[in-house]
């Protein structure tokens, strides 16, 4: 994923609403305002998350651990989440971070510790960014913005189950790396 799936994503979501005007101006004006709205929700929690700290985030308390009816990730794996997550368009992919987020070739106990607490930071923002998808109401109204936000609301679960998923994972490549003496000083 490059910075093109933001630019094809814009694209995509104004061919939408230009075609909508044609036939239906004010509901247009609806979607095109909910989406505003929504794209400034996201930048702001895209850059509040950069810069929250990362030593808030303990992967192994609540609300972050995984939970026993998670089962370690095998419940998001009866959902295909091996075959979707990496179809899931990720900030982090073009957003410009100093910091890669991959286990690629950082296979140590410090590049998994930093993994983990983005997780929660991900997690987080995802969660107030579903919980804040309302606001929309407050700049738009009728059939379009409900269904803009309904949508929005939604298209956050995925993310968070990928974080999830991926939790319980990078906490055992953490106890691998620990017992292997590969400890960060």
């Amino acid at each position: 994923m490059t910075l093109m799936t933001p630019i094809l994503i814009c694209l995509a979501v104004a061919v939408c609403i230009g075609v909508l005007w044609l036939f239906a101006p004010a509901a247009a004006l609806q979607a095109a305002v909910s989406v505003g709205v929504i794209a400034g929700l996201g930048i702001a929690g895209g850059i509040i998350g950069e810069l929250l700290p990362r030593r808030w985030f303990r992967w192994e308390h609540r609300p972050w651990r995984a939970y026993d009816w998670e089962k370690n990730g095998k419940v998001y794996e009866k959902l295909g989440i091996r075959k979707w997550k990496d179809k899931v368009p990720d900030k982090s992919r073009w957003g410009g971070h100093e910091y890669a987020k991959t286990i690629r070739g950082q296979n140590d106990a410090e590049n998994a510790i930093r993994l983990l607490q983005e997780t929660c930071v991900a997690e987080l923002v995802h969660w107030v960014l579903m919980l804040l998808t309302p606001l929309v109401f407050r700049f738009a109204h009728g059939p379009m913005a409900v269904l803009v936000v309904v949508l929005y609301g939604l298209s956050h679960i995925p993310c968070i189950i990928i974080q999830r998923y991926n939790r319980p994972r990078l906490c055992a490549l953490l106890k691998r790396c620990q017992r292997k003496g590969k400890e960060p000083a």
